[in-house]
């Protein structure tokens, strides 16, 4: 009988569905670490929250376990690269506490425009001063959505429904998505233009790391008001505390720090600052929702074998594993590179199964392609809620197989964006390594390594000279250069291996090339 570990304050049946599955649980909230190293040993699954961590440490003393489930969206406190390694499958629960933390969004937008907080203050303290809280309405005032996910687009339909006037940035937001939800799809500049409220909906990494910042705020309207729910460090705080200061920002609604938990913090104690101490997933229902799912994910896993919502592996079984492996690999690239490349909003992608791997478990494969095309922008999404991901933002996944083919066996990935078509294609050769034989028409021979360029320019005398010589003043070196063209169309494809990843500077010189139509840094 399997057996599994509660380690954090969990609602009770999430006990009670891991006993009628027939696995043997025991719950211990509290336990240090060095407890639950002396204990792990025995168990096979453990169930978590935010409060235990489970580093590569603990996942080394634990020599029996198959599974970790996060009852949340957060897996900060799971190395799941130790995991991977240690054959460990990583589970969360992204979608239990959406309504909750929506919700509680909603809630700050109406407290920052009433000014609640302070008026609940200034009221228990005897001044009733009715004139000094003069608030603002929402009827009418425009909503912009910055991340319309799973979690932003409930948001979204909330505003649409107190007859606000939404819109969203999103790039994976499709119009016809915008058009069914009611919500205008925009560019992050116009938004930033053109809202009175900016709620914040979008996972930290990256890109979207400092996306509000003292440049942003410049944009937008006096006396704009702001609300974060979704991850600190999305807004740089000292830019915001000087909008606040500037009467640039109205006010703020805070869930979310830089550095949390917060204890001091700059904005901490400004008359125009709400803050709450991530209160976002914290309702019973969301609670009651993560603790159930979670149990109901591991213990069909631990049962029967299924696997929902891991971050660390496709569903893939035992006996398919040796077959898929390669096939898993080139997925990956090709996703990954796919996704890099395209700048726009998607409407299709369409995966092409050509020669051998047509008759393989195609499956797992389009899981692959999707989780890491999506990547860039989602850091909940993994190759098992990948199509239910791409499906919640208006993206077209089609997936068919011919056994025709140019080589013995090809993955074919075609993007379709509000504004063009592209595809590529992916190879094996005889010993299972994977390479792209063709970009958008192009036949071209490419290696995927870590740190890449990747350029389409016109078919022009020069081009080659101009960036060896803009990468050799910057002592970059070039580990591998392909090249492709079609003559009659005057276009050509270039893909560059670097030793390191190139400084932004030297990237805004190649772009400057006049034969350069695109040119994209890429990080496998």
């Amino acid at each position: 009988m399997p057996k599994v570990l509660i380690s954090d304050k969990m609602n009770s049946l999430a006990a009670e569905i891991f006993e009628k599955s027939g696995v043997e649980v025991d719950v211990k909230p509290g336990m240090t670490p060095e407890e639950l190293k002396a204990c792990i040993g025995e168990y096979d699954g453990l169930a978590i929250r935010s409060s235990t961590t489970v580093t590569e440490e603990i996942l080394a003393a634990a020599t029996n376990l198959k599974v970790v489930g996060r009852a949340g969206i957060g897996v900060d406190n799971v190395d799941i690269p130790a995991a991977t390694q240690a054959g460990v499958v990583v589970m969360n629960t992204p979608f239990g506490n959406s309504i909750t933390t929506a919700e509680h969004a909603i809630a700050l937008m109406f407290a920052v425009a009433r000014q609640i907080p302070q008026a609940n203050e200034s009221t228990h303290a005897g001044k009733w001063e009715k004139s000094r809280f003069m608030g603002a309405e929402l009827t009418g005032k425009t909503l912009g959505v910055l991340g319309c996910g799973n979690i932003g687009s409930i948001v979204a339909s909330r505003g649409v429904g107190l007859k606000m006037n939404v819109i969203a940035f999103d790039p994976f937001l499709s119009p016809e998505k915008a058009e069914k939800m009611g919500v205008k799809k925009v560019e992050l500049d116009d938004l930033f233009t053109q809202s009175d409220f900016i709620t914040l909906h979008t996972p930290l990494n990256d890109k979207t790391r400092g996306i509000v910042d003292k440049a942003a705020f410049e944009k937008m309207k006096d006396g704009v008001r702001i609300v974060n729910c979704a991850r600190g460090g999305l807004i740089v705080e000292s830019d915001l505390f000087e909008a606040l200061n500037s009467g640039k920002v109205a006010g703020a609604a805070l869930d979310v720090f830089e550095v949390e938990p917060a204890k001091e913090n700059i904005l901490f104690g400004h008359e125009n600052v709400i803050c709450t101490p991530h209160l976002g997933a914290s309702t019973t229902e969301a609670q009651v929702n993560v603790a159930i799912q979670v149990a109901e994910q591991m213990a069909d896993f631990l049962m029967n074998g299924a696997v929902t919502n891991a971050l660390n592996m496709p569903s893939v079984s035992a006996e398919e594993a040796p077959v898929l492996k390669p096939y898993l690999k080139l997925a990956e690239q090709l996703g990954s590179f796919s996704g890099q490349i395209t700048q726009h909003a998607l409407k299709k992608i369409e995966i092409e199964y050509q020669g051998e791997v047509s008759q393989v478990n195609i499956k797992p494969l389009t899981s692959t392609v999707l989780a890491f095309f999506l990547k860039p922008l989602l850091d909940n999404v993994n190759m098992v809620n990948a199509k239910q991901v791409a499906s919640s933002r208006g993206i077209d996944v089609s997936e068919t197989t011919t056994e025709s083919c140019s080589f013995r066996t090809a993955i074919k990935i075609t993007v379709t964006t509000e504004s063009r078509t592209r595809s590529v294609t992916g190879t094996l050769f005889a010993n299972g390594a994977p390479r792209i034989v063709n970009i958008e028409g192009v036949p071209i021979e490419g290696v995927i390594s870590p740190d890449m360029l990747y350029i389409r320019n016109k078919d022009q005398p020069g081009m080659i000279g101009g960036v060896g010589s803009i990468l050799a003043d910057a002592k970059q070196n070039i580990a591998d250069f392909r090249l492709g063209r079609i003559e009659d169309k005057g276009t050509a494809i270039a893909l560059i291996s670097l030793d390191e990843e190139l400084p932004n500077d030297i990237l805004a010189k190649l772009k400057d090339l006049p034969q350069i139509e695109q040119i994209k840094k890429l990080k496998f």
